[in-house]
């Protein structure tokens, strides 16, 4: 369990820089749905590339051919795990500061658990207390934030990011439950499985059609040109490192409270999310209210991962 959540820690470092860097692009005018497909774009080649430098050129190919033997999961999987929960956690960060946005993404904790019951997993009671805590921490943060923003623009802000905190999930949990081919899902060969960036390459390329279809819905422009850079970091930092990292902890989960705990360790983006815009964004420190609302939040995961083992 604790090598499984510091794993889960150390990918909260690199998840942060999402927050900061796309509230870094919307202050500069980027349109929310350049911020989302450049960097699903740049991770197909580093992950493509990266494979073939470690596993080599056959193992990449293993890859495709399992894209192409079940590329309706992969779509419906990648779409609604990166392409949605990604678009939505853009779009918010034009209405929202980043820690905000980090703090409000916890929820993905309360997410998980329903989404593990809803493939028929069971937890202790405790658990659901302590995510209930989680949830508190969150709502007063945004309450706090609440004083320097209107009403708009916090449901711009917040909801967008509840959507996304069940996306990514129940996208995650679809390939989880394809070890074992469970609740109609189809079962897919451990050797792709077992490999993070096999994973994350095969999401990336099930969320194309998705980032194709909202184009001509967003009729977004030209991306601006501080995006092809910004883009390029968050799939390197967040998009390869830090989702690889999380996935291989989760992947070596092998019960639902394990699971949750590992779920539980993305509240740790939230101090890291506010430290870097405070650094690099010149943003001013919260007020007392989401101060304490980030506290509780952080005894909440402590808490919720004690509850776990």
């Amino acid at each position: 369990m604790i090598r499984l959540m510091t794993i889960g820690l150390i990918s909260g470092v690199f998840f942060s820089s999402t927050f900061v860097l796309n509230r870094m692009m919307s202050l500069g005018g980027g349109h929310w749905f350049w911020s989302g497909a450049l960097r699903y774009g740049y991770m197909l080649f580093l992950l493509g590339g990266w494979i073939v430098v470690t596993r080599g050129f056959s193992f990449l190919q293993t890859t495709l051919k399992e894209l192409r033997q079940n590329l309706f999961f992969w779509i419906i999987s990648g779409s609604i795990g990166f392409g949605a929960f990604y678009a939505l956690i853009c779009f918010s960060a034009d209405h929202s500061p980043g820690w905000v946005v980090a703090t409000t993404w916890q929820l993905t904790i309360i997410a998980s658990l329903f989404i593990l019951l809803g493939f028929g997993r069971r937890f202790p009671k405790k658990i659901w207390a302590w995510a209930l805590v989680v949830f508190g921490g969150v709502c007063l943060v945004n309450l706090g934030h609440f004083e320097t923003s209107n009403l708009k623009s916090l449901l711009l802000g917040a909801m967008p990011v509840l959507v996304a905190a069940f996306c990514y999930p129940l996208g995650n949990q679809l390939v989880w439950e394809a070890k074992t081919g469970r609740k109609g899902v189809p079962k897919i060969d451990g050797l792709v499985l077992d490999n993070p960036f096999a994973k994350v390459f095969l999401l990336s390329a099930g969320s194309i059609p998705f980032w194709g279809v909202l184009y001509f819905f967003s009729n977004p422009g030209p991306p601006s040109p501080g995006q092809w850079v910004n883009t390029a970091l968050v799939a390197l930092l967040s998009g390869v490192v830090a989702t690889s990292l999380f996935l291989y902890a989760r992947g070596k989960a092998d019960t639902p409270a394990k699971l949750a705990a590992v779920d539980a360790t993305q509240c740790s983006e939230v101090v890291f999310a506010l430290a870097g815009e405070v650094l690099f964004l010149g943003a001013a420190l919260p007020n007392a209210i989401g101060i304490t609302g980030i506290i509780i939040t952080g005894m909440g995961l402590i808490a919720f991962a004690r509850s776990s083992q």
